[in-house]
């Protein structure tokens, strides 16, 4: 008996959160809505769907997404409209972009180019200080320490 309702709020809890006067008659469409959320990230929760969501901006997106399915846009079209008007933090899975990359690659890029950097200054030899003192500093020297 735990192990059922165990099982019963692990897998329905992410229903819970789309209302009944949400969900499509079309079970067509209602299927392509719920696929399509499963990818929009709810801006409230931050990583949690739209569909696992409570939050009222969550419910705003359910319901834009299915107005959007209903005026006949395809799936691409429905993230597009909403990557438009929300940007792409909207996406759970970002689109794969120069801009993108160039985030995810510069992190370990400067980590890398900083370890350089570190590595040659600490192997470099530097002058100044492998300078024998002078007479003058020694005598100088020899007085502080007899002190």
């Amino acid at each position: 008996m735990i192990r059922l309702a165990l099982f019963i709020i692990f897998v329905c809890t992410a229903s819970w959160a789309v209302e009944p006067d949400e969900i499509l008659t079309n079970v067509e469409y209602e299927n392509r809505a719920r696929s399509i959320s499963k990818n929009l990230r709810c801006l409230v929760c931050r990583n949690e769907n739209i569909d696992s969501s409570n939050a009222g901006i969550a419910k705003d997106l359910r319901v834009l997404v299915r107005e959007r399915i209903k005026e006949g846009d395809t799936n691409e079209e429905v993230l597009d409209f909403i990557t438009d008007r929300y940007g792409e933090y909207v996406l759970l899975n970002p689109k794969i972009s120069f801009q993108n990359l160039l985030l995810w690659i510069s992190g370990p890029l400067f980590l890398l180019i900083g370890g350089v950097i570190s590595w040659r200054y600490t192997r470099v030899k530097h002058p100044e200080i492998s300078q024998k003192l002078s007479d003058d500093e020694k005598i100088r020297l020899k007085e502080i320490m007899d002190d």
